[in-house]
Order: C-alpha cells, then structure tokens, then sequence
C-alpha cells in the first residue's frame, strides 16, 4: 500500500512538472497578446479568474484508500493553460478524443500516372485494370493510355488535360497545330465511367518488371465496378487495408480482420496515455490498469480544466480577431488619411497656380488695355503698307520677275510599278535600272527604259530594306536586320553581307571609294572595295536618317543638327543648328543645303556662308526625301511627305510651283534619272512622274 501511494504521488509530481512548464509559455503569450491591444485585457482577467479558481481547488488522489495528494496552485493553474493547444491542436482531454482538424482526403480521377491518397494519406498509384480491354478510340494519341481528364483542343482532337498543359508535347500529331484546351469532352468522360473495372484491392503487380502493371489478384477484393463508382466501393471495400487505430507499429491489415486484430491487439494504450501514463498492452490487460492508473484519480477534473481551457482558446481566438479587424481598420484609416492629405495638398498646389495665373492674367489685361490705342494706330498705318506691297508682288508677277509659268516645267505621272508587298522605303537608279527596297525584305529591279517590267527580285536580308546606292557595278542594300548586302549588278546576285551596325541601317551614300551608313548615334566608314571597317563617326546625338556626299564633303541629319564632313580627314568642318526636329532628308545644289524635317519645314541655307536664307513650308507632314534636279538656268527641288504629296520647287524664287497628289500613302522616297522623278510610297507602289 505505502508502494502504491509512493508511485501514486510520483505520478502526480511529474504531471504537476509539465504543467509548470506549460504555465510559464502560456503566459508569456498571453502576455504578449495582452500588450498588442487593450482589448486583449479579458484574456488576462479569464487566466487570472482560472489562477484563482485553481487556487483554491484541492485534488486528492487516492490510492487503496489510505493516502492522499494535493496538486500545487502552480500545477493546476498550468494544467487549465497549458491544455490550451495554443500551438497545437486541441486536445479533449476527459474523452481522450483528438479536436485537432482532420486532413481532407484527395480525390484523383486521372489514372496512373497521377498518384492519389487513401485514407490514410499514403500515397498510392491509380490502379486501373478493365475488365475487357477498352475500345481504342479511347486511348490518348501522346501518353497511349486510357483518357484521363479528357479535353477538346483547338484543332478539335481529344486528349488527356495533363498530356496538353504539360508542355511535353506543342502540337497535335495528326494535323501539327498548336495544342491548347478550349473545354473538357464530357461525353468521352462519361463514356470512360461507364466501363468496368476491377477492384484497386483485387489487383497486384505483374511481376514482369514493367512500372505501373497490375494484374488480377485472386486473393483479393473480386468485385468488378464501373469507373465512375471506384472511388464509393473502395472506401467500404472490406479488402481495403488500414492502420490499427491503437499503434501506428502494428501491421496494416484488412479492413474485414480490424474487429478480430482489435480483440488480440496487445498495444492498446491507457486512457491516460497523451498525460504521461506509459502503459501498453491488450484491451483487457488496458482495462484491468484502469482501476489502478494514477491518473484515474484526477479524471474529473482534467475534464473541468478541458472545458475552461477551451473557453479560454476561445476568447484567445476572438480577440485575435479582434485585433486583425482593429489593425485593418486601422491601415485602411491611414490609407484614407494619406489620399486625403495628396488630395488637399494638390488643391492647394491647384489653387496657388490659379491665383497666380490669374494675378498674372490681370497684369497682361492692364498692359493690354495700354497698348491697345496704340496697336489699333499702328494697324492702321500698316495696311496702307501692304495695301501697296501687294500691289508690287502682283506687278512683279505679271512681269514674269518671279517666274513665267512654262508647260514644259509641269510634271505629269506617267506611270506606276506594282509589285512589292509592304510600303516602299527606299529607290535607287543605275543607268536604265530602277532599284526599289520595301518592307516586304526584297529589293525589286525594274526596267525604265523598255520593258517597264521588274526583271528580278533580290532576297537575302531578313528585315525591312531601309536604304540603297550604288559604286560601280555594285548595289550597297542596308536593312533592319542591321546588315549590309553587296550585290553584282551585272550578275543580279549577292556578292558579301556585311554585319554592318548594332542597330537598323538607316542610310547608305558609296563616295571617295568609301561607303558610308547611318544608323544610332554613328556613321561606319567601309572601303567600297575591300568591304573593310575604316573608321567610326561619332559625336552624333540621334539617328542618322540622311547621308549626301557632294563634291569633297558629306552631310549628315540628325536630330536638329546638320554636320558637314571632310572626306578626306573624316572631320568635322561645319555643325548646322535647325529647329523642327530630327532631319529627314537632306539635298544639295551648286549654292544651297537643304533639309526636310520631322515637323513638315524644308530649311534651306547658303552653300558658301552655312547662313540661313529660307524655311519653305507648305507640307503638313514629315518631308521624309528630297531630290534636285538641275537644268541651265534653273533649279528645281522636289520633296515627299507624309501627307502623301510631292513638291516641287523652284530655287530661283524659293516658291512652290507644283503639288503632285497621286499616291495612296505617305511618299517616303525620291530618285531622279534622266529628267524623270521616281517616288515611292507606303501605298507598296512606285510612280514615274515626267
């Protein structure tokens, strides 16, 4: 009897030790709570109501009637907190029933190559063994096996969902179109479920090697089920196997023996196990150790504390909860309080520059309402001036001082070549040759002289044809693909492609044995017979969109800057400032340079003195080329524009004497051979204009 009463009060002791050890975590946490939010104060006040309960409560433990142990106030108090399942799950400790929540089970339906879940959540593969073979219109063309998930495709063919989204396979294997799901094949589906099945419990491996191959088991589960039924029948299937609930060491068995094995199982645990009882054995042996467990004693109690603990997790929970809301109340009181300060702030800034604007706007009236007598005075005077100025212009006119209208200087079109399949972005002329580069990658010859057919179609680059011109018996082609291509004009075929720029090739001028070709921020210097790099022009502060070279100089445009180069040091002599944006295209004559512009101005300046002598407008778009043509006596100018018109020019009187309007696009370039002009188009054409 003293032995039992000494192993009763061991027992005790050690229980009062954990709860010790549970109390002080809990409540530093509780603590913890407590400073995140006032509202966390009752959860104090439940643990110091349940202290003080416990205080009072004494425990006694009896064993064979003759002795007697009290757990410590400490002991107790930890016993009602540390059950809590603050962080883990809580636990009843009077029935001994887990309240820690139950993982969901998985449900797969895509066959074997897919793994599902027992209720045990062990892995396991899908099983699938048919009682007849399957038709094989329901097998899948890329995994070869039976469909799982089936989905209609683009190109209309069925295939397993996982086959498509994996990405092992793009295309379809009958028609090679691109695969992608638009909506799953109910009926196929529907169609599989139907078919019969053995038993996943009635099955084994084949034992030929071959990964996931199952055969009949005579010694299992002989039931034959529909597809769409496995998963009901193998959840009651008594062959299923499953875990003794007493000790995961013991054996799976099946389903149909648990009741038997239940009976023998000599790992049965005490009640009082998850409380430190340590004793094991079978149902009988587990009932006999009842009367005589330590912890029998305190059965009622624990009970009591389980409940008070919950109550207390309980108000733990709601107060979290609390605190998240007060928190997101808070976040979004602060998010308020910021658009309202930004929106304040620029009304103030709003208002400030209203009361400035108009305080300004009243000083500009004052001064106005001044000068306005004046001006009125000033008017007057001034139209009795043009009054007589445009009475001169008109005399000059008519006197022929600013040029007599000539039939023979009127430009006609007198044709159109059609052929290419993208915008027309670049013409060059080589004796009777006409070389046209459009968007569609090729370079077109046509005959101007006879035929007015295209003789050949060049191909080789692999971007649009941007630019052309010509040295001896070669055609230079840059492009966007940021080459450049040398071609035999006598041969028509290619000759060297040259990996010329980092960046699309913009222009192309061959002078002085030398090409030269613009892209960003760089002119390249080649030999024009070697095909050798020279040397880098740089200093530029945009794209080279123009290149000429006249006499021993070069031109270059770039964004509001003309540079004018000596061909024979490659330096610059000459920098030309212009307004209107990046420069376009340039020209030159015997006494001017002249530029066309992104905001639809055609500059012109003095050849000699670099002054500027003239901005002819009239355009109203981007002038994207110019071309000269000189005759005795007279110079004429002609420019393409984004407005899809052509202008020409008279140089003498810096007036426009024609507006060519035949183009169905933008007009993006010029070239002149023999008195006739060549323009090319966004409209894919090129007109012949005499």
């Amino acid at each position: 009897m003293l032995l039992e009463y000494s192993s009763g009060r061991v027992h005790v002791r050690r229980l009062a030790g954990y709860f010790d050890r549970q109390h002080q975590a809990a409540n530093m946490q509780t603590r913890h709570w407590g400073q995140l939010s006032g509202g966390m104060a009752s959860v104090t006040e439940v643990s110091s109501d349940l202290e003080e309960e416990a205080s009072i409560t004494s425990l006694n433990v009896n064993q064979s009637g003759n002795s007697s142990t009290t757990l410590s106030t400490a002991s107790t108090v930890a016993l009602s907190v540390a059950l809590t399942g603050l962080n883990v799950p809580s636990t009843d400790v009077a029935g001994g029933s887990s309240l820690a929540p139950v993982s969901p089970s998985f449900k797969n339906n895509r066959g074997s190559t897919t793994p599902s879940y027992d209720g045990d959540l062990d892995i396991v593969p899908e099983v699938l063994v048919f009682t007849e073979p399957p038709n094989r219109k329901l097998f899948c063309l890329l995994c070869k096996n039976v469909f799982k998930d089936p989905v209609i495709t683009q190109c209309g063919h069925t295939y397993c969902r996982y086959c498509v989204t994996s990405r092992q396979y793009d295309t379809c294997p009958v028609d090679e179109m691109k695969l992608a799901v638009v909506v799953n094949n109910i009926a196929v589906s529907e169609q599989i479920g139907e078919l019969y099945i053995h038993c996943r419990n009635g099955c084994k491996p084949s034992g030929t090697g071959i990964q996931d191959e199952y055969v009949v088991d005579p010694d299992g589960c002989p039931c034959t089920i529909r597809v769409n039924e496995r998963r009901e029948h193998e959840m009651e299937c008594s062959y299923a196997p499953v875990q003794c609930p007493n000790n995961p060491d013991c054996p799976k068995i099946l389903k149909m023996n648990l009741e038997a094995h239940l009976q023998n199982c000599n790992l049965c645990k005490c009640d009082h196990h998850k409380f430190g009882c340590p004793f094991v054995g079978t149902q009988e042996e587990v009932s006999d150790h009842r009367e005589d467990c330590s912890y029998e004693g305190i059965k009622d109690y624990l009970q009591t504390s389980s409940e008070k603990m919950r109550e207390l997790q309980a108000t733990i929970v709601q107060k979290d909860q609390e605190i998240g809301f007060l928190r997101s109340m808070l976040g979004k009181l602060s998010e308020r309080v910021d658009r309202l300060e930004k929106s304040m702030e620029l009304k103030i800034n709003y208002l400030d520059e209203n009361m400035s604007r108009m305080e300004k706007s009243l000083v500009e009236l004052d001064e106005q309402n001044r000068s306005m007598s004046d001006e009125l005075m000033d008017n007057r005077r001034n139209y009795s001036m043009l009054n007589s100025e445009l009475s001169m212009i008109n005399a000059r006119l008519n006197s022929g001082a600013a040029g007599v209208y000539d039939p023979q200087q009127v430009f006609k079109c007198k044709g159109t070549f059609v052929g290419h399949q993208g915008p027309v972005w670049c013409l060059c002329v080589y004796g009777d040759y006409l070389f046209s580069g459009s968007s569609d990658k090729t370079i077109k010859v046509w005959d101007t002289c006879t035929s007015y057919t295209c003789q050949k179609t060049l191909e080789g680059h692999n971007g649009i044809v941007l630019a052309l011109c010509t040295h001896g018996n070669r055609l230079f082609s840059g492009s966007a693909d940021c080459t450049v291509i040398v071609w035999n004009i006598d041969t028509l075929e290619q000759e060297k492609m040259i990996q010329a720029h980092e960046n699309p090739v913009c222009t192309l001028v061959a002078a002085n044995n030398m090409l030269f070709s613009g892209s960003l921020k760089v002119i390249k210097v080649w030999d024009v017979h070697s095909h050798e790099l020279k040397r880098e022009l740089t200093g530029l502060n945009h794209w080279v969109r123009a290149l000429v070279a006249n006499g021993n100089y070069l031109y270059s445009g770039s964004y509001q800057t003309i540079k004018v180069w000596d061909m024979s040091t490659l330096e610059i002599v000459h920098s030309l400032q212009t307004s209107g944006g990046s420069v376009y295209s340039i020209a030159v004559t015997n006494h001017h340079i002249i530029a066309g512009t992104y905001e639809n101005c055609i500059h012109v300046w003095d050849k000699a003195s670099y002054e500027q002598v003239e901005t002819l407008t009239g355009h109203v778009g981007t002038v994207y080329a110019l071309a000269v043509i000189s005759a005795p006596g007279t110079t004429r100018v002609f420019s393409a524009s984004y407005d899809r018109s052509l202008r020409v020019w008279n140089m003498e009187n810096m007036i426009c004497t024609q507006t060519l309007l035949r183009h169905q696009g933008s007009v993006a370039c010029l070239a002149v051979s023999r008195g006739r002009l060549f323009s090319g188009a966004v409209d894919s054409t090129v007109k012949v204009w005499q």
